[in-house]
């Protein structure tokens, strides 16, 4: 695990909202910002670990996360979610669109209803969300955000067509929002992380072999970890890379 040592003075007091902020990558991400004094809301759908995320952040913290349950497949609840945490934090000035469920699937099993479901919570959860808070950044005076892809559809992994099509269809989203965001002072990217050990991974894919075959194709000899995505996500959201948008930024350890 690599400790975040980087600080960054402008997330003091900044109103920072992180999807799929409960659990894996997404809980690192809200302790990440936490630490930096941001006032952090997250949204999750997973109560439980929210709920005991954002009670052991809130101790010793300059402020407590807010944790908004809500299903992001419901367009209706991204809207209440963002008015939600505008009304405790004011507007977001970064977002970070991590929410994501990345289903093994078989092609030749797979519905329609299955497909559309697939982006429903993979893909369009990602425009909608920054659709809401648009409005907000634009009366801030800029804002940030972050789109979490995945290394998955650059590797033609075939287990899980919907969702590589989806993570690769947030690469054009990100583009097309940079596009149209950024001349109101909003930056747009994307990080593509590896195959990163969170639990859900731990428990239900990752095999010794499996494991070890990746690793080997990586130059970083080490399992990444949740918390390898935190320094990445704060320098795409803060001032560092003022001149940076509309790019993807791969956190894989240097695959070959």
């Amino acid at each position: 695990m690599t400790k975040q040592t980087a600080t960054f003075p402008e997330f003091v007091d900044a109103a920072v909202l992180i999807t799929g902020g409960g659990t894996g990558i997404g809980a690192a991400l809200t302790e990440g910002f936490v630490a930096q004094g941001a006032k952090v809301a997250f949204i999750d759908i997973a109560e439980a670990p929210s709920r005991e995320l954002a009670t052991r952040l809130a101790a010793g913290s300059r402020h407590a996360p807010l944790f908004i349950p809500a299903d992001l497949t419901d367009l209706d609840a991204i809207t209440q979610a963002v008015a939600q945490a505008e009304s405790a934090h004011g507007a977001a000035t970064v977002l970070v669109n991590n929410a994501a469920l990345d289903d093994r699937h078989e092609l030749l099993e797979m519905s329609g209803e299955y497909w559309d479901s697939n982006q429903a919570i993979n893909l369009r959860p990602v425009a909608f969300t920054a659709k809401a808070v648009a409005l907000g950044m634009i009366a801030a005076g800029g804002g940030t955000i972050v789109n979490f892809t995945s290394t998955s559809y650059m590797l033609n992994i075939g287990a899980m067509p919907a969702y590589t099509a989806a993570k690769a269809g947030i690469v054009g989203l990100t583009k097309g929002l940079a596009g149209r965001l950024g001349p109101d002072g909003i930056r747009v990217n994307a990080i593509a992380p590896g195959w990163v050990m969170t639990e859900r991974q731990k428990r239900l894919w990752v095999t010794e072999d499996g494991l070890s075959a990746m690793i080997d194709r990586q130059c970083l000899k080490r399992e990444i970890q949740p918390e390898d995505m935190v320094g990445p996500c704060l320098f795409l959201a803060s001032s560092a890379s003022a001149m940076i948008t509309a790019q993807v930024l791969i956190a894989d350890g240097g695959m070959m």
